[in-house]
């Protein structure tokens, strides 16, 4: 469509009309659950390709890899496929294939896809997504778990599944007041899990922020809950080990590479993730260039993100963000989750990592392109029950997005004792 007729239609969307939102508007939600679907009104596409056409570029960065951020080239090719070539219409008939529901917990609607498994001795499962993620991390996962005999696996390996948006992030509602943190979200799980759905066994998994609520959740030990996996193992001692081993020598060099290369945007969603959130809410490039670039830095790739995800997984992700304005609301979680405990120096004493032991069984499977490799002794040290450990051979940071079929294997491994 040219640029002309979009300027147009835009403008007529904008003055009015029968689909005149700027973005998708999410219906209350109820004390019980409410259906969902995803329909973002065709106006907000219009408006997004219109905002990608006209984009005014930066120069072009003056090395030759990603040490400055994305190049120039890279940032041009994805724009111009998700300009020309991406389709949000097939991705929202994919997420609506699943069933959805809002309910509202702890006076915030909280949006979840519950896919329950055909086979009916099936454990019910949490899987909680980070950033830049959504549930769109687990979309390939979920058939795996639900009804592994389709891939290899067993009846007794299903899982009924649950994969709820945090708060802030994707179609849950974005809270107005300060406080929802990792802690907070447990809590709204546990609710979730127990009392509205009714599970009174379950198990719970995550990696990024997904990892914190899950270690949060098994801090509090809510009913129901049997046991715990993680893909990042937040398991950081509250001091450096003084003749550390080998495998905690690697983990002491991941820290300091992370600290020093890696944690710019953390710095500035952990302090001022208001004033970062205007780009990311009016830019449709700067949010894409924001994401993009963990996908290429966290991702199991040889060089480029594409060598992980395909365009279409990473646009999924990111056009999600875009259509539900959640680009600072989804930044204010590190300013609840790390910004308030950043007032000193030591990342030992302040580390989302360490915390207190936990007693409720924990697993880990460890990616070899995780940002950051925790040694077993460390988890042993904080975990009294650690009930499975593996380290795979494929995968990063998205672990589920990344190698489903991998991912989908450890969790029928993981939670056999704790099933029947």
């Amino acid at each position: 469509m040219p640029t002309s007729a979009l300027l147009s239609d835009v403008q007529s969307f904008r003055a009015g009309g029968p689909d005149a939102r700027p973005a998708l508007v999410l219906p209350p939600a109820p004390d019980s659950l409410a259906t969902f679907e995803v329909h973002v009104p065709q106006g907000a596409i219009d408006d997004l390709r219109l905002r990608l056409s006209l984009i005014r570029w930066p120069d072009r960065e003056t090395v030759r890899d990603w040490s400055q951020g994305v190049p120039l080239s890279a940032a041009k090719s994805l724009i111009d496929y998700w300009l020309h070539d991406y389709d949000w219409r097939k991705f929202e008939a994919r997420l609506n294939r699943f069933p959805q529901f809002r309910t509202r917990i702890d006076g915030v609607g909280i949006h979840f896809i519950h896919a329950r498994s055909p086979h009916p001795q099936a454990l019910p499962i949490v899987l909680t997504h980070g950033w830049p993620g959504s549930v769109v991390e687990f979309l390939d996962v979920i058939d795996r778990l639900t009804d592994p005999t389709r891939f290899g696996g067993r009846a007794a390996d299903a899982f009924h599944v649950v994969v709820p948006s945090i708060p802030g992030y994707g179609f849950s509602d974005k809270p107005t007041e300060p406080g929802w943190n990792p802690g907070r979200i447990a809590r709204a799980w546990a609710v979730l899990m127990h009392e509205r759905l009714g599970y009174e066994r379950w198990v719970a998994q995550g990696g990024d922020w997904g990892s914190a609520i899950t270690h949060a959740m098994a801090s509090q030990r809510p009913p129901g809950l049997l046991a715990a996996h993680v893909n990042l193992p937040l398991v950081v001692p509250k001091s450096a080990p003084k003749h550390p081993t080998r495998e905690e020598q690697r983990a002491l060099e991941n820290i300091e590479h992370y600290l020093n290369q890696m944690a710019g945007y953390a710095d500035q969603m952990n302090t001022r993730p208001q004033t970062i959130g205007y780009a990311l809410n009016d830019s449709p490039l700067a949010l894409a260039m924001w994401m993009y670039e963990k996908f290429w830095e966290w991702t199991d790739n040889r060089g480029l993100p594409e060598d992980a995800l395909t365009r279409d997984q990473m646009l999924d992700d990111i056009s999600l963000y875009w259509f539900t304005g959640t680009g600072t609301s989804s930044a204010r979680l590190y300013w609840e989750g790390v910004g308030s405990t950043i007032r000193e120096n030591s990342f030992f004493s302040n580390s989302r990592a360490s915390s207190a032991p936990i007693d409720l069984p924990m697993g880990a499977t460890i990616f070899p392109s995780e940002t950051f490799l925790a040694p077993r002794s460390w988890a042993e040290a904080s975990w009294s029950k650690l009930f499975y450990w593996n380290e795979v051979d494929e995968g990063g940071h998205f672990a589920a997005f990344e190698q489903p079929e991998i991912f989908a294997r450890e969790m029928w491994q993981a939670f056999t004792t704790f099933r029947g």
